[in-house]
This record gives C-alpha cells, sequence and structure tokens, in this order.
C-alpha cells in the first residue's frame, strides 16, 4: 500500500502559509506515525524539542532518525512491514511509544505496532442513514457486555436492531493507561483499546452493524490527553500552548505554525475511523475547551475537511458543547454547513430537576423555572441562548431558534449524567415507573434526535460509576477528588458520607458498572419496559420521522399552570405541509385542566386517560391540523 501524498491535506490545513514543505526526507510524504510505503515502512515523529531520536525496531540495533527544520523526525526502514513492533528512543534516554500509534498491544507504554489501516477499508462503502432516522444508543464497550470487547457488543445489535436502534455510539475506544477507563483520558489517539480487541475486531463490529442497518459513531476528544504515560511533553512541548489551559490540564496548541502541525495530527485521526474503519459519525467532546484563536478556528476546518475527503458519504458530526454556539450547527440549502448536532444538556437538565427535584450541582442553574427551560429547549434548541448562567455568573450560548429540531440531541441519560453522581444512579433508582415511562416518552416522540443510555431501555437499575486504572499519584488524586468534588452536596457533607462514595480505580467500581444481561433477558419488569421503548421507538420511525423529513417551519410553547417548576407543558411544532405534532405534558404532582388538543390521531397517552383532566405523570402526543 503506498501512502498518498500529503499535498491536498497540507493545503487544506494552510500549511503553505508557514513555508512548510510539503515533503519530509528523501521524497517521503511526511504524516504523523508509520506508514506502509513502497519499499518497507516510513516511520514519521514529529518532536521539535528533541535533540535526538533513535527507532528500535524489534531485536534489531537503534537507527538514528533524519530530522528536518520544522523538528520532523523521519527514517525509512526496507525491513519493517505491517506487524512489526517499534519504539522512539528521545535524547539517547527516553524510551516512549509512537504517539501516533495504531495499535499497542500490551498497553499504551510498550512497544507500538505497524497496521496498514488501509487494508482494513471496505471496496463497498455502507452508505449510512440520514440523520432524521438516527435513534442513538450510547454504550461503553467494556462495561456493555459480560465479554468487555468488540465481540460483545457485536452478539448484542440483534438486540439492538429489533428494538429499532438505528446508531450505536461509542464511548472512547482510544487507548488509556490500566484495565479499565471511561476513555476520555486518551494517551494514543489513534489505537484503539487493545482490551476490546484488535483493529480487525473493531473493523468486523463495524461490518455486523452495517449489515444490520446501524450505523456506528465514535465519540473522541481533542481537548486535552491523559495525565500518565503521555511523553509529548518530553519531545514536543509545542504540541500545548501555555497561553491557554483547560480544566484537564494545558489546552493542545491549535494557533501559529506549530499548531498546523497538531491540527493535521486531530484531522487524520478524525480521517483514519472514518475512512479506514467506516465510522458513520464523530461525537466530538467538550469542544468549548478548544481553544483556538486563528482566523479559521479548528472546528471549522475539522468539518469542512473531512466533508471534503469524504464527498458522498454520510458522515454525521455531532458535539458536546457547553458554549451553545448555535453557529457551528448553521444550514445551508437545508445541509449542515459543518455539524449536525449537538448534545442537549438544557432540555436533559431541565427535565431532570422537573423528574426528581433535585437542585445541587448544574441543577441550580435550571431550577428556578425548569418548565420554561424544558419548553424552551424543545422549541428552539437550547434554554440558555446568551443569558447569564447562575453557575459562571456569565452569559452563555447564542440565539438557537432559527435551527431546526434535529440540530439537538435529545436524552433523559447519558454516561455523564450517570456517571458524574457520585454513586452513579440511573433514573431508573430515582424514579418510578409512571414518571420513568413519561421521560421516555418524551425523548423519544419528540422531533430533536433521541439517545438512550445502554441498559436505558429496559430500567435497568445497575449503577454506572466513573471509573479508571490509574497508579501511584494519579490514583491517589483521582480518589481524593471525586470526594472533594461532592463535598458541597447535603448528602455527602461530612468525611463519613464521602467515604460511601466508590473508589474509582478499584476493580469492583468498574465491575459493578457492567450490564447484567441475565437481568435484561429475564426480568419482566426489564420485559415490560423494554416493550414500552419498541413501541414508542416504532412509533417514531412510522409517525414522527415523516414529519421531519417534511421540515418544521415553526414551534410554539405554552406553559400549563401558575407555578414554574410545578406545572405542565403544551408545545407544538409545525410542518411545511401544515401537519402539527403537539406533546402535552405535567410533571406537578396535582392534576392541571386539559389544554385545547389538536384535532387528529393520538400517537401516545401516557397516563390515566381523563378527558378534560391532565393527571400527573400523563403525557399525550398527537398529530393534527390547526
Amino acid at each position: 500500500m503506498r501512502v498518498r501524498k500529503a499535498d491536498g491535506l497540507i493545503q487544506r490545513l494552510g500549511l503553505e502559509r508557514f513555508g512548510i514543505e510539503k515533503l519530509g526526507i528523501a521524497g517521503q510524504a511526511r504524516r504523523h506515525g508509520a506508514h506502509i510505503v513502497d519499499h518497507g515502512v516510513s516511520f514519521n515523529l514529529w518532536a521539535p524539542t528533541a535533540g535526538s531520536v533513535e527507532l528500535l525496531q524489534g531485536g534489531r540495533p537503534p537507527q538514528r532518525m533524519s530530522r528536518d527544520d520544522d523538528g520532523w523526525y523521519q527514517l525509512l526502514s526496507p525491513t519493517a512491514r505491517a506487524g512489526t513492533r517499534y519504539q522512539f528512543r528521545i535524547n539517547e534516554d527516553l524510551i516512549v511509544p509512537d504517539p501516533a500509534s495504531f495499535f499497542q498491544p500490551d498497553d499504551v507504554g510498550a512497544p507500538s505496532e505497524v497496521i496498514d489501516t488501509a487494508a482494513l477499508r471496505d471496496a463497498t462503502l455502507y452508505p449510512g442513514r440520514p440523520w432524521e432516522e438516527a435513534v442513538i444508543y450510547e454504550l461503553h464497550v467494556g462495561a456493555f457486555s459480560e465479554e468487555g470487547t468488540y465481540e460483545g457488543v457485536e452478539k448484542r445489535l440483534p438486540y439492538l436492531r429489533d428494538l429499532g436502534i438505528t446508531a450505536i455510539e461509542l464511548m472512547p475506544i482510544n487507548d488509556v493507561p490500566g484495565r479499565h477507563n471511561w476513555g476520555y483520558d486518551g494517551v494514543l489517539l489513534n489505537a484503539p483499546n487493545a482490551r476490546y480487541g484488535g483493529p480487525q475486531d473493531l473493523k468486523r463490529l463495524l461490518r455486523a452493524a452495517h449489515a444490520l442497518d446501524i450505523m456506528v459513531y465514535l465519540d473522541v476528544v481533542y481537548n486535552h490527553f491523559g495525565p500518565q504515560l503521555n511523553y509529548l511533553h518530553s519531545y514536543a512541548e509545542n504540541f500545548f500552548n501555555a497561553r491557554h489551559s483547560t480544566g484537564w490540564g494545558p489546552a493542545v496548541n491549535l494557533e501559529g505554525r506549530d499548531g498546523a502541525f497538531v491540527r493535521e495530527f486531530l484531522i487524520e485521526n478524525a480521517l483514519m475511523w472514518l475512512r479506514d474503519y467506516g465510522f458513520d459519525g464523530l461525537r466530538l467532546d467538550a469542544v468549548h475547551a478548544l481553544k483556538d484563536d486563528s482566523e479559521r478556528h479548528f472546528l471549522a476546518e475539522l468539518a469542512e475537511t473531512i466533508r471534503h475527503e469524504l464527498p458522498g458519504r454520510r458522515v454525521h458530526l455531532m458535539l458536546e458543547n457547553e458554549a451553545n454556539q448555535a453557529h457551528l450547527l448553521d444550514r445551508a440549502e437545508g445541509r449542515p454547513r459543518h455539524y449536525e448536532a449537538q448534545w442537549g444538556d438544557d432540555f436533559h437538565n431541565a427535565l431532570h430537576v422537573l423528574l426528581t427535584g433535585e437542585d445541587e450541582g448544574y441543577y441550580r442553574a435550571f431550577a428556578d423555572k425548569p418548565l420554561e427551560h424544558l419548553a424552551r429547549s424543545l422549541t428552539e434548541g437550547f434554554a440558555y441562548q446568551g443569558e447569564v448562567f447562575a453557575l459562571h455568573n456569565e452569559p452563555r450560548g447564542e440565539p438557537s431558534a432559527h435551527l431546526p429540531p434535529d440540530a439537538t440531541i435529545f436524552f433523559a441519560q447519558n454516561h455523564d449524567q450517570i456517571g458524574n453522581r457520585a454513586l452513579g444512579e440511573r433514573l431508573s433508582k430515582l424514579l418510578g415507573p409512571g414518571k420513568l415511562g413519561q421521560a421516555m416518552a418524551l425523548v423519544l416522540l419528540n422531533p430533536h434526535i433521541p439517545m438512550l443510555f445502554m441498559g436505558e431501555e429496559a430500567a435497568v437499575e445497575t449503577p454506572f460509576l466513573f471509573f479508571a486504572d490509574w497508579a501511584g499519584e494519579a490514583a491517589e488524586l483521582t480518589r481524593e477528588g471525586r470526594r472533594k468534588e461532592f463535598s458541597h452536596f447535603k448528602s455527602f457533607s461530612t468525611p463519613e458520607m464521602r467515604s460511601r462514595i466508590p473508589d474509582p480505580c478499584d476493580e469492583r467500581t468498574f465491575q459493578a458498572s457492567k450490564l447484567d444481561w441475565n437481568e435484561i433477558d429475564r426480568s419482566p419488569s426489564c420485559a415490560q419496559f423494554r416493550d414500552l421503548t419498541s413501541r414508542l421507538l416504532t412509533i417514531r420511525r412510522e409517525k414522527i420521522v415523516p414529519l421531519i423529513k417534511q421540515g418544521f417551519v415553526s414551534a410554539r410553547r405554552e406553559l400549563l399552570g401558575d407555578h414554574p417548576s410545578q406545572g405542565g407543558i403544551d408545545v407544538r411544532w409545525q410542518t411545511e405541509e401544515g401537519e402539527i405534532l403537539q406533546i402535552v405534558a405535567n410533571f406537578a404532582d396535582h392534576p392541571l385542566p386539559m389544554p385545547e388538543l389538536v384535532a387528529g390521531e393520538c400517537l401516545w397517552r401516557g397516563g390515566p386517560a381523563q378527558e378534560q383532566t391532565l393527571m400527573p405523570g400523563d403525557i399525550i402526543v398527537r398529530i393534527g391540523q390547526p
């Protein structure tokens, strides 16, 4: 397999304006990582602050690598091939893996393995599905199945297909130290975690999903690297930008001449997952922490490059963005200019307050008027569109009413909202079946894109806790930091109370978070709620998705009751063809007068049927005419 010339990517990244050459040593295309070429393997490492770099290839003597003026070290090895193990030695002392390694068979600190990722590509591409058909199922590969592998996920794909799931989203699978981790503290972003299987196992999972017409999305993290076994500071200090910082440490450098190489590293990572493995979309974690004062922001460049490189592909790009930057979701001629959608945390937070009454932590910013926050999210995407956000005491968000509903992804639970709780409780532990069913109906029958978290479809009570497998000081800091995080909560206000918080680095914390499929398959209560989920998804597929395809031209909301947190909502969306989708729900603990309902078809009635009264926990979904 020949490595492609870098001209196109170099030009799009704007490296030419910095006077950066397209080719490196001996005319080889300069790209991060090890790439199979005509006469062996081209090894490439950007190490601008290293004095020397040597290639350690198997049992062969060290081979000194050549350096150019931009800090690129390169060597063409005629004896290397797919499967060759290798490392780099920095300044004749520090031995490190390849930061662009495509596979680490023996953990992140061990030798890297040469992988022919181009050989993974399919001759016939899966066409994907239209975005409006997406029903996303988020899962953690290690905790989803008893096996904790890609194969374990593959075995359950028919179950998800039959349920009505059209897309699975894998929490980050990039390699991290230790036996278990959420994946958001990645060290080697190109290397799929060997604990879940090898590259071919991951590819088999995608092929199996595509054969069932299930899309596969991947969660990627570009805003920071993990705290252990990340050696970039030792030889590429310029990979990070001292002018910016994030809540997880130094910000990656996306600015200037050196930032161009970092941008290339991240863009190539995205293209690898989409092009070589065949992922159908990416969800970018916490993009508000991507600090970039460049004239052209990295997020725009990333999306535009992906669209350019993969023409004709249905590639869905999603964001987690605390800043609520609506301009990143803008449409042009009905299609996303950059990103399809953003996770709708505003919707979740308002709904959670209404369902549980909790008002601590970030829920405090939604506790004053949760009904209005929820209704505004449903009709306009974001609840905060420039208003002062109580937690930060500064404006948050941009106007979003012009966006279509499918520009936001709505959920009642996800890995963050469950796992960031001290005890990892799901809503099934906090609510009765009535409210739980009401939440499920609201999530699945509104015109925004719905997402479920693994096991939610069956109302399992298995916790999902925060877990990691750090060692030494990092483990202690994580353990103490976790307890300190909840010290201002009433239920964890004393050291004795905080001692109940599970240790993230204890193997038992990870094991407690794994789904129990015996319960899902055999429990009558799980079967009953799973049947509810399946029926709701059938209604969505048959009735709601056609409305989304028509396109919505307006939305309006009305609050029911006299109290901002003890009442209901009446929300309506109108399509271009004049059809109206109406959702009426009562979140109060007392009955409310029935609002006027549109004449037409009742898709769902989820509470006690009272003709003139909207009972507590009731939800009504109708399609009709004005």
